[in-house]
């Protein structure tokens, strides 16, 4: 019997079209998207090297106050690393129209060693550019490794409400050897050195290796105090609880000497500076790198939602 005699052959035939229809519609439609997105990235791209040139342009040919960002946590793999701050500080201090530098801070601290890192920096800068004031500006909060590197600077800013201080060390952690016993546990340690296993929060704590921390952070903190008096000398207010580990408001770190008055970033270089115009020297992922990721990520969750290359994810 012929493909036309069979029975209902008709359908099938008007079926199979109608699927083949369909399977080309959704192929072409993926296929639009994804030009689409890639009509979309190139567009994006121009107009991010308009703004980039845009901004470069202006900082090259007008006077301006450079301003540079220490946010978050200071450490070495974050936007609040010595590396990222100081080039972004080197950068603000090399620029032929730059009149002077705002660090505008808002961390709660971090790291001594990278905070360390940007107030030894900062005042290898201000030497080299004498003529280029530097002003630390605290936002929210300026506190312990925050205020160490704020202490480099000429001045000192913040708002009333701001939180400021918090010149101390500490180093904390859990003990769980109780909740073991309790449990059962065994603890198993196996180490080749005495005190390799210190402060283990499995075993029991030893009195000598905690004398032993307790002197690294004692050490650690008079290098902190020393640097705060480096850098703020007489304006230190003489009270003991200033090296307590405290932190205050920006209106009582005023009074403490901890800061030299109460302003905004726009308005230390209103008055300072005598500028309106400020401009962002902070190192980040520039517009072209942000936009590619982003578009990317869009991209690729649009296309393999359609299935473009097979995969499957949710709607």
């Amino acid at each position: 019997m012929s493909e036309e005699q069979k029975p209902g052959w008709e359908r099938e035939a008007i079926e199979r079209l109608a699927r083949e229809g369909l399977v080309e519609q959704r192929r072409s439609r993926r296929w639009g998207i994804f030009f689409k997105l890639l009509g979309f990235a190139y567009l994006f791209a121009l107009l991010a090297i308009m703004l980039d040139n845009r901004n470069i342009d202006l900082a090259e040919v007008e006077p301006h106050v450079a301003m540079v960002d220490l946010k978050g946590i200071i450490a070495d793999d974050t936007e609040a690393s010595a590396d990222n701050v100081v080039q972004g500080l080197k950068d603000a201090f090399e620029a032929e129209k730059s009149v002077g530098v705002i660090l505008r801070i808002n961390s709660p601290g971090g790291s001594p060693v990278q905070a360390a890192y940007i107030n030894r920096a900062i005042r290898r800068l201000r030497k080299e550019y004498p003529d280029k004031p530097l002003y630390a500006v605290i936002t929210d909060i300026g506190a312990s490794g925050g205020y160490y590197a704020a202490v480099a600077a000429d001045r000192i800013y913040a708002d009333a409400g701001s939180i400021v201080g918090s010149i101390g060390v500490r180093m904390d952690g859990f003990g769980f050897v109780d909740a073991m016993h309790k449990l059962g546990i065994e603890r198993r340690l196996l180490t080749a050195g005495e005190h390799k296993g210190m402060l283990d929060p499995f075993l029991p704590e030893r009195k000598d290796e905690v004398a032993h921390v307790q002197r690294l952070l004692d050490q650690i903190h008079h290098q902190f105090i020393e640097v705060v008096k480096q850098g703020r000398g007489d304006r230190l207010a003489d009270d003991p609880s200033l090296f307590s580990g405290l932190f205050w408001t920006g209106e009582e770190a005023l009074k403490l000497g901890l800061i030299d008055g109460l302003a905004s970033p726009g308005e230390v270089a209103r008055k300072e500076f005598g500028q309106e115009k400020i401009v962002d020297y902070t190192v980040q992922e520039g517009l072209l790198e942000q936009l590619s990721r982003k578009l990317g990520s869009a991209a690729a969750r649009t296309l393999l939602r359609e299935g473009l290359f097979g995969g499957v994810l949710p709607r």
